[in-house]
C-alpha cells in the first residue's frame, strides 16, 4: 500500500475533518503515514495522533522557520519523546533562507544541535531545506548527517545535488510538485535518480498534485503522483507503490 512520508495531519487545516480524512485514507490505498513535527506545540500534537491512529507514526524536531524559540529544554523534550515505538524520526530539521527570521546562524545552529541529537539516538533525519542548498550539504557533510540515513524533503535542487545527497545515506522525498508543468528539475531527479532513493510524500496540507493544484492536500491525492513517478521511469505504478513502500520502512527502520 502506499506510505506517505511527510504529512501534518495536526494542522489547522484539518481542524473541521480530521478524523475523516485519516479515517478514508485507507480505502483510498493509503497503508502507512507519518506525521511530521514542526514547532514546539506539534512535539505534543503527533504524539497524540500517533497514540490515537495504529498506521500513523510520527517525527519529532524543529523546523529551522520556528527554531527562533529553541532551547535547551525543547532539545530534551525531543530526546524523551525519541524513546518512544512510533517515533520513527528527527525532523523536520533544516535550513530555511526564503524568509529573513530566524537569522541564519540562527538556524545553523538548531540544525546542527538536531543533527546531534539524532546521531546520539541512532535515528534518521528529515530534512527541510529552501533556498540553502550549499550550506545544508556543507553542514550535513560536517555533521554527518546521512550516517542514520533519512530523507531531502520536498527536493527543489540540482539533479548532481541530488546524487551528493543519495551517496551520502539519504533518500529523495517526491510529492505533488512533481505533477506541475514547470517542475523540470524534480522531474529531471526522478529520471535519474534509482527508484530504491525515491519515497513518497505530500507534505499535507500543502502542494497539492495537479489537477487539485492550490487546493488542500491529503494522502489520498498521492495515486496522482505514483502515476507520473511511473511515467518518467517508464514504469507500472503498482511498483512504484511497492517500492517506494519498501524504502520508507527501510529508511525508517520500520518492519511491520
Amino acid at each position: 500500500m502506499i506510505f506517505d512520508t511527510h504529512v501534518h495531519y495536526n494542522s489547522d487545516a484539518f481542524s473541521e475533518d480530521r478524523d475523516a480524512v485519516i479515517h478514508s485514507l485507507q480505502a483510498a490505498g493509503v497503508g502507512t503515514v507519518v506525521n511530521i513535527a514542526s514547532d514546539i506545540d506539534s512535539l505534543t500534537e503527533c504524539r497524540e495522533l500517533g497514540k490515537k491512529y495504529p498506521f500513523i507514526y510520527y517525527t519529532l524536531g524543529i523546523h529551522p522557520s520556528d527554531c527562533g524559540t529553541m532551547t535547551a529544554e525543547t532539545l530534551q523534550q525531543i530526546r524523551i519523546g525519541l524513546l518512544e515505538e512510533k517515533a520513527v524520526a528527527v525532523g523536520e530539521i533544516g535550513l530555511d533562507y526564503y524568509w529573513p527570521q530566524p537569522d541564519r546562524q540562527t538556524q545553523q545552529h538548531w540544525f546542527r544541535q538536531q543533527l546531534r541529537l539524532a546521531a546520539e539516538m541512532r535515528k534518521p533525519v528529515v530534512i527541510h531545506s529552501r533556498n540553502a542548498a550549499e550550506d545544508t550539504m556543507q553542514i550535513l557533510q560536517e555533521e554527518h548527517g546521512g550516517a542514520n540515513g533519512g530523507v531531502i524533503h520536498c527536493y527543489s535542487y540540482s539533479r548532481e545535488m541530488a546524487v551528493e545527497f543519495v551517496k551520502m545515506g539519504f533518500h529523495i522525498g517526491v510529492g505533488g510538485v512533481v505533477t506541475f508543468s514547470n517542475s523540470k528539475r524534480i522531474k529531471k531527479v526522478v529520471q535519474d535518480i534509482p527508484i530504491e532513493n525515491i519515497v513518497l510524500e505530500t507534505d499535507a496540507p500543502y502542494l497539492a498534485p495537479v489537477p487539485f493544484r492550490g487546493k488542500r492536500n491529503t494522502s489520498a491525492l498521492l495515486p496522482y503522483v505514483v502515476e507520473a513517478i511511473a511515467e518518467l521511469k517508464g514504469m507500472e505504478a503498482e511498483d512504484v507503490i511497492r517500492i517506494t513502500e519498501e524504502n520508507a520502512r527501510r529508511m525508517y527502520r520500520m518492519t511491520a
